[in-house]
């Protein structure tokens, strides 16, 4: 068996690569600080080397956590954490604004040779508790190549509105902060990523903000040992989804400074309309490496690795 799993129940679940001894990711699934808007993530997130590719907790946004998916402005509600922003007023801490996601079940916790499934139910929920959303989470760990020193995570969600009016799934952009269109599945990286190169599938680098593309890669150097790491994000073709509006093209949400982040935003320039009973279903692959990987590395890994 090349990975196993570790379930610490109602805290977490730790995938593990055997070989190497290296404990690639802990899903943290635990409630954490309400004012954090609650929810499971993935920290701490490592290369099969055992190198670092998450933070958790900066002293900057308290509620980046890691790898986790998030939804900073729905319905008028916050399940990102921290202050709201309000067009005109800038961020404020409105605490009867922050939502949560909670654990309800798992149905599946496996590892089988070079795979290991993660299967959860959840529900969202508003500042009041109502129930907003189920969810069915599926995160499958493939693609685990020792030479390259690479693995892969797929992540898929389904979101199901169980209100009787429609999700308004928006962004700090949608509600007028330019550049702001976070929301959806959201990286924050190691304080040492500062300044990473970023590149996409349309460019070698420059300002990818709120740009599209089919995958974007971050390239970081590490704190405390020598060397990098490069992560790969990419979503689905079949992410786009159909609302009142047409499709709804995903954009990149990419900083380097001052923190490293990416996120492949559902709601950057317009919101995403979710009607009642309707399901949204987002599916990304994150590939984490070893290496400081350059655009031809990242293609080559990619027309190699069906989904």
């Amino acid at each position: 068996m090349t990975l196993a799993l570790t379930h610490a129940h109602g805290d977490r679940i730790t995938v593990v690569h055997e070989p190497t001894g290296t404990e690639l990711f802990a899903y943290v699934y635990r409630p954490e600080a309400a004012w954090e808007a609650p929810k499971p993530y993935l920290h701490p997130v490592r290369t099969l080397s055992g190198a670092l590719v998450t933070d958790y907790r900066p002293n900057d946004h308290r509620w980046h956590k890691g790898l986790q998916l998030t939804a900073s402005h729905l319905s008028g509600q916050n399940l990102w954490g921290g202050n709201s922003y309000v067009h005109g007023e800038g961020y404020l801490p409105l605490h009867e604004r922050i939502g949560s996601m909670a654990h309800v079940g798992f149905d599946e916790v496996s590892a089988t040779g070079d795979r290991a499934v993660i299967a959860e139910r959840l529900t969202w929920h508003p500042y009041d508790g109502e129930l907003w959303a189920d969810e069915e989470r599926r995160l499958e760990v493939s693609h685990l190549d020792a030479d390259a020193g690479s693995w892969s995570l797929t992540w898929t969600s389904a979101i199901t509105n169980r209100r009787a009016d429609p999700l308004r799934f928006g962004s700090p952009t949608t509600h007028g902060r330019p550049a702001a269109g976070y929301t959806g599945l959201f990286w924050r990286g190691p304080r040492a990523f500062r300044d990473g190169r970023v590149f996409s599938a349309e460019s070698d680098g420059g300002d990818l903000m709120g740009t599209q593309a089919p995958w974007l890669a971050y390239v970081g150097e590490h704190d405390g040992r020598d060397g990098h790491a490069t992560l790969v994000f990419e979503h689905a073709a079949g992410n786009d989804h159909a609302g009142e509006k047409g499709t709804h093209p995903a954009h990149w949400f990419v900083r380097s400074d001052p923190f490293a982040a990416v996120a492949p935003s559902w709601a950057f320039h317009e919101e995403l309309v979710l009607a009642p009973g309707d399901t949204l279903t987002r599916s990304y692959r994150v590939t984490v490496a070893d290496g400081a990987w350059d655009r031809e590395q990242v293609a080559a890994r990619i027309a190699g690795s069906a989904w």
